[in-house]
Parts: structure tokens; sequence; C-alpha cells
């Protein structure tokens, strides 16, 4: 591969592509994604890709001339993973937002990367279908970025992460080849798995142009409640207390007392008053109410109070309470949103090792999770002005991931490491797994062009 002429810009490069621009106002947009990450210097250009050919093209030219390309799709990301600087070129696939199929029978789906989660999930239950992995921005967040992360939600308690509702990809190589993996069948394993190892590999070994996405049934029925507890550490016992009872919930969601102040300041609710903690669970299925049952019978001796959904609207309402902690706490400063995974039996640890972090740093720490499985979105809020990668803010998620780690866990379970987890990376994988991944990365794109300083 031709070495870098640092006498061209990559936007004087990229100039003769048909799809991009260097307009000031489209580099500004496409230089920062929501973790609260704020480069230093803004991309050179940006490629607004509307096809495969616009990627393929885009991917040619900086593989020629050696110049860091930058994947881009919603810019909802968490981790700084679609961050982008001078001497980089972003490639935006937002325009390639085309649903290209559903397949009611096979219930499989066929997508561009650019469109959006909850776009699938309203096209397939036109079908009486869905698809399973919802993240929290699921209204804004593209599939394309779903994948890229791995992303997951709160349907992931019973349906998994994206990884298990991926069945293939397009993607197109850093030198501009295209690469199909998977199949479009349920079951397959012909030769290496390479669509789970592109799922959650950040950009850094290819751009996805397309995916076949596994659909399922629409639940029959389902039961929602709301139980109230005294603390978060009791919620927490009381979430691996619903695991250990051999329970599987749809959604099992927890959310701190502090949390429920800013989402009831910000939408005018009162679940703060109801208690110190918040756990949202759900059943679905023909015996959906049978388990909410049991769910109550694991969490009525560490409950203040529960309450049962007495219809769609109430449950509905529920649901969105959850889904409004992030942009609740957005209002109060910026933020940056850590993503640690412990054993569910250690919930309760996690949360008052978070509290006890908060008090020793000064820094103010909000806790959502995901409790069945065990992954906590940690909230670090600091004013608009202070940094979150220096000072208290990062010495606070430094010691999250620390935690994380004494107690069994790990420093991303749904988010990735992008820029923002980098310096933990090696200490959670060892020296032989970065070796490796790093061989992986050398096979895919030998020039370290596509998301450079991301992941590994």
């Amino acid at each position: 591969m031709p070495e870098r002429d640092s006498s061209v810009s990559a936007g004087a490069a990229f100039a003769a592509h048909p799809r991009a621009t260097a307009d000031l106002a489209a580099r500004e947009a496409a230089a920062a994604d929501r973790s609260g990450y704020v480069p230093a210097s803004l991309p050179d250009a940006v490629v607004r890709c509307e096809s495969v050919d616009d990627v393929v093209e885009a991917l040619r030219l900086a593989h020629a001339r050696g110049i860091p390309v930058v994947p881009r799709g919603a810019g909802t990301g968490l981790a700084a993973g679609a961050s982008a600087h001078a001497g980089q070129v972003v490639v935006d696939v937002r325009g390639m937002n085309r649903i290209l199929s559903i397949d009611p029978v096979e219930m499989v789906a066929v997508v561009e990367p650019g469109v959006l989660n909850a776009e699938v999930n309203a096209a397939a239950a036109e079908y009486g279908l869905f698809y399973a992995p919802d993240p929290a921005s699921t209204a804004i967040c593209s599939i394309g970025g779903n994948i890229a992360t791995n992303a997951g939600g709160m349907w992931c308690a019973k349906y998994g992460v994206t990884r298990e509702s991926v069945l293939g990809l397009s993607v197109v190589l850093a030198d501009g080849r295209v690469l199909r993996t998977g199949r479009g069948t349920i079951k397959g394993v012909t030769g290496y798995d390479l669509t789970a190892l592109l799922i959650g590999s950040e950009g850094t070994l290819g751009i996805v142009v397309e995916a076949t996405l596994r659909l399922r049934p629409r639940p029959v029925r389902t039961e929602t409640l709301a139980a109230y507890f005294p603390d978060v550490e009791t919620a927490g016992r009381a979430a691996s207390a619903i695991m250990a009872a051999r329970i599987q919930p749809s959604i099992l969601e927890l959310m701190d007392g502090p949390t429920l102040d800013a989402v009831d300041r910000a939408e005018g609710t009162r679940h703060r008053e109801l208690g110190g903690a918040f756990l949202l669970a759900q059943t679905d299925g023909f015996g959906a109410h049978l388990e909410l049952d049991e769910i109550v019978r694991a969490v009525e001796p560490f409950a203040t109070s529960i309450r049962r959904a007495a219809d769609e609207g109430e449950a509905a309402a529920l649901v969105k309470a959850r889904r409004d902690a992030i942009p609740a706490l957005e209002r109060l400063g910026r933020v940056s949103i850590g993503d640690i995974a412990v054993p569910r039996n250690r919930l309760a640890d996690a949360f008052a090792g978070l509290e006890e972090i908060a008090a020793r740093t000064g820094v103010r720490i909000f806790s959502v999770a995901h409790a069945a499985d065990g992954n906590l979105h940690p909230i670090v809020v600091v004013g608009p002005d202070e940094s979150i990668t220096e000072g208290p803010a990062k010495a606070a998620l430094g010691e999250m991931f620390h935690l994380a780690k004494r107690l069994g866990g790990t420093l991303t379970g749904e988010h990735g490491v992008g820029l923002l987890k980098r310096e933990w990376v090696a200490e959670e994988l060892g020296e032989t797994s970065i070796e490796l991944q790093h061989a992986i990365k050398a096979a895919f794109d030998p020039g370290g062009i596509l998301n450079p300083g991301k992941a590994i």
C-alpha cells in the first residue's frame, strides 16, 4: 500500500468523489458521537454515501492514498467510536436507509445500514414480527451502528444482543472489495463465522452496507410490573433473586433514586416518591401472567411496593420511564455513559461500589442497568464545560472498570471500546488475545486505515 502524501489533505484527495464534501457544517456534524467526547479538530471531509458503490469508491480512494476513514451511522454511539479529527475522512452511511425486503415466512429482513432500529420494528410489525435488539435509543440509532457495537437493549434479557439476530452481512473491506458473510437461513456452519467476528468490531474491519436480520413472532401476550425498593442495592438483590428463581423475563431494567429524580423532573412523573430504586419487569408469551406471578414472589421480600400494569397504556408508560433516563440526565450537563457488566449475582455489590466511587471522587454518578444480563450503565454527569476525558470524571470511569474486573466482569457490555476505554483493554484481554486481535485487524485492513485508534 502506498504511503500517505502528507502534503495533500484528505479533503483534497476526496474531491473527486461525487458524494464528498468539505463543508464546515458537515464536518462539524460528523466529528463527534453521543459519548460526550469532543475531538480537538474536525475531519477533512465527509462522504455521504447513498449506495454500495459510493462506499466502494470511498475506500478505494482511501486505500490508494493511505487516508484514515471513520465509518459513521446515526452518530448515537457512546464510546467515541465514530469520532473523527483532522487528517481523517468520515464515511457516512445514513443515506443508505432502505429496508430491502422482509420475508414473513422465513422471518428475515434485509436492510441497509442507515435504517433506524425503530423503523425495522415498525416494518416487521405489519407481519406480526419484531426485531429483538432494542437499545434505549431505538428511535434514533441505526442498524449499522448496532452491528458495529453489538448493541443490546431491554429485550436482550430474553432474546439476546445484536449478534443473536444477524444472519449475514455485506461489508466493504479496506481496499474496496465487497465481502459477503453468513447466510439467509437460520442454521449454517460453513467456514469460519466471519459474521460474528464483524459484529462488535466497531468499524475497524470493514463497513457494513447490508444486513440480513432475524425476526421473531410478536408475543401473544405481555405482562408488566414496576417494583420499588428502599435503595439501589436492595433492588440489585431483588433482580438477582429473579434470575436465581430460574425465571426468564423479557425485560428486567433497574434505575437508581437519583435517576428517578431526573426522570420525574424532566417528564412530570412521580416515581421517586415510591422508593429509592425502580425495577421494571416484563414477561411475554402464553404463560406471561404466570411468570409475572413468580417474579412478584421473588421480589416481595425486598420491595416497598409492587405495581402490575393494568393495561397496555400503563405498561408503555413504565417502559417509557426507563427509555427517558438518558435524555433526562442529558439535561443536567455533559454525560459519559458507562457500560460495565458483572455476574448477575454481584449486582448489589456493583451498585454499592459505584456509590463508593462517587463519594470518594466527588463525581455525580447515576445508575441504570439491564439487570437480567448484569449490564450496568453508570452515568457520569459533569458541567457543560467540564471534561469527561481528564480529571475526576476520567478517574471515576477508570475506577468503574476496575470495579467490574474485581467482581468478575467486563469494561463494556454493549457500547464498545471506541476511544474512551482503550487504555483498559489490555488489562482485561491479556497479551495473547491482543496479539491475535491485532493479527486479525492486519488481515482485514493491512494499511490500518479503518477507524484507526479505536477498539483495540
